[in-house]
């Protein structure tokens, strides 16, 4: 039980790497507070966990900044919430590029925000992990927005360590590879576009949503205390070779 007495908020805790979290985090002991826009979603997950859901469309800042308010004092979140839609430089529209900015950057600044703002207040520290993607470090088709997203909030992790540092409150963030979940498949069911992406990956294949999660546990716990402003990629290989 490494997480027994913690509390943790997940952001996009309904499915893939979220869901996948949530689930291993309450496995280890923590009080889960599950933020997803789906309440079906949510009430699945809080029959297995125990812990809290929040619907809440974080795509809207005052709705992210009232699911933060409702979640209260935790010890550590999880930024994983994310969404991808697929154009290319030519077809990128203001639609698509609002769509995954929304959610994946600017949800992510304002739910760390939120939760450093209360802990800093209450003179406790803590944790902070944005899930970034490997779509940050190499170039994609059709995920430019994506791409800009993920780079976007790795730089806003190394900001975010050094001004919350002096708190008690560490950031890293986690770049998974492709990973198996709903999302993914959209973009990568293709066979003859996944076949020459795995086989650059040294481990053989992609990741699955546990893997991840696990990696996550391992930056929110006590052994990683002097891990902060870090970019851990749990990506089979992919990025060193």
């Amino acid at each position: 039980m490494q997480f027994q007495d913690r509390s943790i908020i997940i952001t996009g805790a309904g499915k893939g790497i979220g869901h996948a979290t949530a689930l291993t985090m309450a496995e280890r002991g923590a009080h889960v507070v599950a933020i997803s826009r789906t309440q079906a979603d949510l009430d699945s997950l809080c029959a297995l966990t125990g812990g809290q859901g929040i619907a809440a469309d974080l795509s809207d800042p005052k709705a992210a900044r009232a699911a933060m308010t409702q979640a209260g004092s935790c010890d550590y979140l999880v930024n994983c919430a994310g969404t991808n839609v697929l154009e290319s430089l030519l077809q990128m529209s203001d639609a698509g590029y609002d769509t995954v900015m929304d959610i994946n950057l600017r949800s992510a600044l304002i739910c760390a925000q939120e939760f450093a703002r209360r802990r800093v207040a209450e003179g406790k520290g803590g944790a902070i992990v944005n899930v970034t993607s490997i779509a940050g470090h190499r170039g994609f088709d059709e995920h430019l927005c994506y791409a800009a997203s993920k780079a976007g909030l790795e730089g806003a992790t190394r900001v975010m360590a050094r001004e919350l540092g002096p708190h008690g409150i560490r950031v890293t963030a986690l770049a998974p590879t492709v990973t198996m979940t709903e999302l993914a498949a959209a973009a990568w069911s293709d066979p003859g576009k996944s076949g020459p992406m795995m086989a650059r990956h040294p481990a053989g294949r992609f990741a699955q949503a546990e893997d991840v999660a696990r990696a996550i546990t391992l930056l929110l716990s006590d052994d990683a205390a002097m891990i902060t402003g870090a970019m851990l990629p749990v990506d089979g290989g992919f990025l060193a070779v």
